[in-house]
């Protein structure tokens, strides 16, 4: 055995949903099954951020998680099935079948709900506008967190300005406009504002810079998230 050195002072940490440990952990009895739903927590926040869901194969082709699971390929891939089937049996993980034999999987949360249900009923296709899941999130970041997270770092004017957006347009409107601001690579603070000040303007269209994913996932959840 390996012994682990320690956690840095400093370094990234991953959210996990404090019911995880109070109401799975307990129940989970199974080393598969436990990372495989510890992994998906990881990569849907650290790597995927973007995303809300993993292909199997993107699990399968980790060949670093894939290695811990047998000390053979056979072993390796019997466990992360074992993992897989138990986590979407209890429910911790949503599974949704697309282009017939393609397995897609969710967090089981409202948007991971959303999300399975569209995918294996046809209404969303996952192949459409990646990028523009990014800004969404079911429990909303306030405005400083989402612009740090998406543009980048706060200076004592950039905060005097959000606050001023926060007064004088919608929450979900700043959310969508970071997004567009991303997805079109032009990450500023001006950039944001010209998007908003056009819309209060001309009026703001629903169709504004929305993919299938993204339009789906909105009305999906319009009415359910809270800021």
């Amino acid at each position: 055995m390996n012994q682990f050195a320690g956690f840095p002072q400093k370094g990234r940490l991953i959210k996990i949903p404090a019911l995880f440990f109070s109401e799975l952990l307990p129940q989970i009895d199974n080393l598969n099954e436990l990372r495989v739903i510890l992994y998906c927590f990881w990569r849907l926040d650290y790597i995927d951020r973007d995303r809300q869901y993993l292909w199997e194969g993107e699990i399968a082709a980790d060949e670093a998680f894939i290695a811990g699971l047998g000390e053979t390929r056979d072993q390796q891939e019997s466990a992360l099935q074992d993992g897989l089937k138990r986590a979407v049996t209890r429910g911790a993980l949503l599974e949704a079948v697309v282009q017939k034999s393609k397995r897609l999987f969710f967090i089981n949360g409202m948007r991971g709900q959303a999300m399975a249900e569209g995918a294996a009923s046809g209404q969303w296709n996952p192949k459409d506008g990646l990028k523009a899941l990014l800004s969404l999130s079911l429990v909303r970041p306030n405005i400083f967190t989402l612009y740090e997270r998406n543009i980048g770092p706060l200076t004592p004017l950039i905060r005097e300005k959000l606050k001023d957006m926060e007064k004088d347009y919608p929450a979900l409107w700043i959310e969508e406009a970071v997004g567009i601001s991303v997805e079109q690579n032009k990450r500023s603070i001006a950039y944001i504002e010209a998007i908003l000040k056009r819309w209060k303007q001309d009026g703001k269209g629903d169709d504004i810079n929305q993919s299938d994913a993204s339009r789906f996932i909105s009305e999906k959840l319009r009415g359910k998230v809270k800021y």
